[in-house]
This record gives C-alpha cells, sequence and structure tokens, in this order.
C-alpha cells in the first residue's frame, strides 16, 4: 500500500485537476447560449439560400453554370472539414474525422484524388498527418464570433478549383448541433448543385423539422425559369458564390455550438470522475493512516511488555 504522503499528493493533484474541469465546465456552460443565438439567427439565410438554389437547380435556362454541371467521371474531390481549434470536447472531432476518413477512403478506393481544406486547429493537426489527401488551404482561430471574412479565402481555393475543371466533387464535414447532448458528424455534398438538391431533398423527407437542418421539397412536376438581370452567368455566379459560403459559414456555427456543448458535458463527467477518484483516495489514505496508528501502538504495546 503507497505511504500516506504519496496518497496525500495524489488528493492534491486531482482536487487541482478538479478546479481545471469545473473551470471550463462553466465557461463552456456560459458560451453556449451565445453560441446558439448565433447559430439559430443564421439559419433563416440558410435556409432561404438553400430554397433558392433548389429552385434554381431546376431552372429551364440556356446557360449552365460549372456549379450546375454534373460531370460523369470524378477525377478529385475536396472536402472543407469544420473542427475546433482547442481540444477538451470529448470526441467530437475524433468522431468527425472517422466519418470523413471512411468516406476519403471509398474515394481513394475508385482511384480519385482527395484535397482537404481543414478549418480549426484540429482539423489541420490531424490532416496534416493523414498520407494521400492533399491539404490545400487552413482557417483557424475563428474565435467565439466567427466572420464570414475568414472563411472566404479558403472557400474561394475550393470555388476557382471547381471552375477551373481541377475539382469534380465538394463535400463539407461538419459536427451537426442537434442538442446540447447530441452532436451528430454530417457530410453534406456541395457541388455539384444537383447532387446538392438531391440531398436537400432527402433531408426534408427524412428530418422533417424545420429547426434542424432545413425543410424543403420542391415538386418536380413544374419547370422553374428565370429572368437574369444583367445576364444569367453575372448572376448565377453571384448567388451560387454566396450560397456555397453561406453553408459553410452555416456549418462553423455549428459546429461552435456543438463544440461547447460536447466541451460542457465532458468537463461535467471528468469533474464527477475526479470526485469519484478523490473519495477513493481519501479511503485508501484513512486505511493507511489507521493501519500506521495501529502498528505504531503495537510496537509501543510490545516494548513495555518487553520491559
Amino acid at each position: 500500500m503507497a505511504g500516506g504522503r504519496e496518497i496525500k499528493t495524489k488528493i492534491k493533484s486531482t482536487q487541482n485537476m478538479r478546479k481545471v474541469t469545473r473551470a471550463l465546465e462553466m465557461v463552456s456552460a456560459s458560451k453556449i447560449r451565445k453560441a446558439q443565438d448565433l447559430m439559430r439567427a443564421s439559419r433563416p439565410y440558410a435556409r432561404s439560400m438553400r430554397q433558392v438554389i433548389a429552385h434554381v437547380a431546376q431552372a429551364s435556362t440556356d446557360f449552365r453554370h460549372p456549379f450546375l454541371v454534373e460531370r460523369a467521371d470524378v477525377a478529385r474531390v475536396a472536402y472543407i472539414v469544420v473542427a475546433t481549434d482547442r481540444g477538451l470536447c470529448g470526441g467530437l472531432n475524433s468522431n468527425l474525422f472517422r466519418k470523413v476518413l471512411a468516406d476519403v477512403r471509398q474515394w481513394q478506393d475508385k482511384g480519385v484524388e482527395v484535397d482537404m481544406v481543414a478549418i480549426g486547429q484540429k482539423a489541420v493537426q490531424f490532416f496534416r498527418r493523414i498520407k494521400g489527401v492533399n491539404l490545400v488551404a487552413t482557417t483557424t482561430h475563428l474565435g467565439e464570433r466567427p466572420k464570414l471574412e475568414q472563411l472566404i479565402g479558403s472557400i474561394k481555393v475550393v470555388l476557382d478549383a471547381y471552375t477551373g475543371g481541377k475539382l469534380d466533387r465538394v463535400i463539407l464535414a461538419f459536427n451537426d448541433f442537434v442538442n446540447t447532448m447530441v452532436q451528430k458528424p454530417r457530410l453534406d455534398a456541395l457541388l455539384p448543385l444537383p447532387t446538392a438538391a438531391e440531398q436537400i431533398r432527402k433531408e426534408s423527407r427524412e428530418q422533417g423539422d424545420g429547426d434542424t437542418v432545413v425543410a424543403i421539397d420542391i415538386k418536380r412536376e413544374h419547370d422553374w425559369d428565370y429572368l437574369y438581370e444583367p445576364d444569367a452567368g453575372s448572376v448565377l455566379e453571384h448567388v451560387l458564390s454566396r450560397y456555397v459560403e453561406s453553408l459553410v459559414y452555416q456549418a462553423t456555427l455549428e459546429n461552435l455550438a456543438s463544440e461547447h456543448a460536447a466541451r460542457m458535458v465532458a468537463m461535467k463527467a471528468a469533474s464527477d470522475n475526479a470526485n469519484k477518484v478523490i473519495d477513493e483516495l481519501t479511503l485508501v489514505y484513512n486505511k493507511a493512516r489507521q493501519a500506521a496508528i495501529t502498528q505504531e501502538i503495537s510496537e509501543i504495546v510490545g516494548g513495555a511488555a518487553a520491559v
């Protein structure tokens, strides 16, 4: 059995660790409400953008933007992965990375090359170590109130590559905030747009909840068309770029809310485990102290009897 001084040192270190986990839990609990407010405030815009794009995808027009053309042969795929800048949030990042890697392996088995855009320090650190993945752009340190301007550079790298024919598919990966206890890793097809529109309609049928992601159901029996001013190319270039930016920004806010929720839950569990460890160590310390006292009394009694 360990000595009393060693046990007291373990108890003290565990108590110090509990102070840290409690502080992190309280900080995340105070920030999660603001993150949820930001996330919910941006959802109507993202929902409206998805609805407009779902209509545009079915429009009957002579001009076909590159984002609207689905390519038969897929040679290169890009992932935009939104993760956290800091750790201590349970399995939030690892679950997302595991799902992304499984999808990446499926493309690589088909001979498709993979590019990666990492948003968040943890994503940058992880995908730099993965062989066979080309890290083309990174964005880190977004803070507690991410700005769209911070993301535009990384998004533009992907959009320019797709417009130039260097990419055939763009996929967005992030943690979808369901509630404080549940955050689901999610992969969304961004480009080409027909694929993304099909996924939007699939989500609408599966979820049916306007507050989770999107609730859009476009009927196919109508042929949509628009009058473009000044021309279809200029309008679609602007609208489709804003569409991709809005979805990436919304994914960043969803991931931020998921980060605070996951960290709050993880730190609560860590604090509870620290309490259990302290109780167990205190019991062991009391037993060791009682054993030392009993031995000392036995030595005194034995010495007195010998005299």
